[in-house]
């Protein structure tokens, strides 16, 4: 059933009003810490240092890689500035993975954008030094496919995988430029009238320099959990784009994917939520502007669940779908 909403501005001041509601504080916090269902274990807590805010070109910086004399593999550094809680956040990773892949398959074949994206998340990504070894698979003419590994020292020194991807790359300024479908954006109001997500307890943020980095926009409508108040139905949307200014592009549609709050918590579900793999279909390069997101999610069974995202450009144009299954942990008993 679709639910379409009408939203004014009073309704959007009250929603805000409820990020610092002293009743539902707590809930609150320890909702959005949850953000680190991607990657993070409980045993797997990292303190960052202090970090400044978004600066230009902050995305590209943080898909920054050098080459290394091994074949296919380069290095690269995980910034303090991305992490949700206590992990490097799972979409960032997805989009490095995706840069090396496409540097590798602009090379060997010639297809520089992600078609189908899958990564598997295999342990928690910390702040520091990653090395990440791409493998061509397959180079076609009309697409390539390959996959990376991205890992990082463990305590003992020897490396730990943390994910592994494998993707189909082509080029999508050569695809067909019909449109056949019957998927309609999400129905939001104006950016200006929905809850930033900026605007969460100041304690919280200490917890979030991800949100440093995006200017995220929540619909009041599917944000009733920031209060204590889910609704059941699981969707969460919102109004995406980097807070510098950076426009989209295909390898930041992999990270818009996964930076919306869990849809989890519209079921009520705030502890770690655990994502266990991620697909991302790039469907066409994004015009320059906001992205349009919506999650749903319309089966949890045997304490797993599938999210569901589609992404929107400012031309409303369908420009990326995913899907992921991620492990919830059951509500805390009524005390």
């Amino acid at each position: 059933m679709s639910h379409t909403v009408t939203c004014a501005t009073d309704t959007a001041s009250e929603a805000r009003a409820r990020w610092t509601a002293r009743a539902a504080y707590d809930q609150t916090v320890a909702a959005f810490l949850a953000l680190t269902r991607r990657t993070t274990p409980p045993e797997a807590a990292v303190t960052a240092e202090p970090t400044n805010r978004a600066t230009d070109r902050e995305f590209d910086c943080a898909l920054a890689l050098s080459p290394l004399e091994e074949a296919g593999a380069c290095a690269a550094e995980l910034g303090a500035g991305w992490l949700i809680g206590n992990a490097v956040n799972g979409g960032l990773l997805m989009a490095l993975a995706g840069r090396a892949l496409s540097d590798e398959l602009s090379r060997a074949g010639g297809h520089p954008d992600p078609f189908a994206v899958s990564a598997y998340y295999l342990s928690a990504a910390s702040p520091g030094p990653a090395t990440l070894r791409t493998d061509v698979l397959r180079s076609g003419r009309t697409v390539s496919t390959g996959q990376v590994s991205l890992s990082q020292p463990g305590p003992d020194g020897d490396d730990v995988e943390r994910v592994r991807v494998l993707a189909t790359y082509g080029d999508l300024d050569s695809v067909a430029h019909e449109v056949r479908t019957i998927a309609v954006p999400p129905d939001l109001p104006p950016p200006d009238r929905c809850v930033r997500a900026a605007e969460a307890p100041p304690s919280f943020l200490r917890h979030a320099a991800l949100l440093d980095r995006l200017d995220l926009r929540l619909d009041p409508a599917t944000s009733g959990w920031a209060a204590g108040q889910p609704s059941g139905r699981g969707q969460i949307r919102g109004w995406l784009r980097l807070a510098d200014g950076r426009e989209p592009d295909p390898l930041m549609l992999l990270l818009a994917c996964d930076a919306l709050p869990p849809v989890a918590f519209d079921l009520g579900l705030s502890g770690w939520t655990p994502t266990l793999e991620l697909t991302v279909h790039v469907r066409a390069r994004p015009a320059p502007g906001w992205l349009r997101i919506g999650l749903t999610t319309r089966n949890l069974a045997g304490g797993f669940l599938e999210e569901d995202a589609e992404v929107w450009d400012s031309s409303g144009r369908l420009v990326a779908q995913s899907r992921q299954l991620a492990r919830v942990s059951p509500p805390s008993p009524a005390s």
